[in-house]
C-alpha cells in the first residue's frame, strides 16, 4: 500500500469524524434557533459541514485514482 493510499485513508477517516460531529451540531438549540431566524445554519457549522464533506472527497479520489504502480 502506497504512501498516497494511507493518506487517503487518513484523509477519508478525519473527514468522516469532522462531518458527523457537525452534522450533530445542527440539532443543537443555538443552531436550531439561528436557522428559524435566518435560514441557515451558523457560519461555522457551514464551515465545518463543508470542510468534512471536501475531506471525505478528496479521500474518496486518493483511495481511488492515486498510488497505482506504473511500469517504468
Amino acid at each position: 500500500m502506497g504512501i498516497v493510499r494511507i493518506l487517503g485513508i487518513m484523509l477519508l477517516v478525519a473527514g468522516t469524524v469532522f462531518l458527523v460531529s457537525a452534522w450533530r451540531a445542527t440539532d443543537s438549540m443555538v443552531e436550531r434557533a439561528a436557522q428559524k431566524l435566518t435560514g441557515r445554519y451558523t457560519e461555522s457549522t457551514q464551515r465545518d459541514l463543508a470542510i468534512g464533506g471536501a475531506g471525505v472527497v478528496g479521500g474518496v479520489l486518493l483511495l481511488a485514482l492515486g498510488g497505482g504502480k506504473r511500469r517504468r
